[in-house]
């Protein structure tokens, strides 16, 4: 195969546009870029760190302080790592917590709750934290058991 005589290493180039040289500001007015460095005359803006953050209004009463609190945290909250009824086919037999954390099904160690998508083909006897009414039905209409460990 010969090669593209036009086309080779030494006249390699990029395309029209690509390339744009640095704005370069504050090296004399010969430059065009001189004098006050694109930045106007004197002011806040024209100060070394001289924005403000994003989120000032000039000095109006902001909108984050102007609209009221909502909500709360409620400290009795229980986590659950949660698990679809589906992710069970892997396994056989009894299925304890340490099965979920073992196989990476339960990596934060908290505690389980069951839920019925996907679908079950064998029996097995799952111990959780919680189920939901589908999971519970899916794993008894395969033959199993869900028992509820708290």
């Amino acid at each position: 195969m010969k090669a593209n005589k036009n086309f080779d290493l030494s006249n390699l180039k990029p395309p029209a546009g690509a390339k744009k040289s640095r704005k370069v500001i504050g090296r004399g007015d010969g430059s065009g870029h001189g004098g006050t460095s694109t930045k106007g005359h004197k002011g806040q803006n024209a100060r070394s760190g001289g924005k403000t953050h994003p989120r000032f209004e000039g000095g109006q009463m902001p909108i984050y302080r102007r609209l009221p609190k909502r909500g709360f945290t409620n400290i009795f909250k229980k986590e659950y790592q949660v698990i679809n009824v589906s992710d069970l086919e892997r396994f056989d037999g009894e299925v304890t917590l340490d099965k979920f954390v073992n196989s990476g099904l339960n990596k934060s160690n908290e505690p389980v709750k069951i839920l019925g998508k996907g679908e079950l083909t064998k029996a097995l006897t799952v111990h959780a934290a919680r189920f939901s009414k589908t999971a519970v039905e899916k794993i008894a209409k395969a033959g199993g058991k869900a028992v509820v460990v708290e």
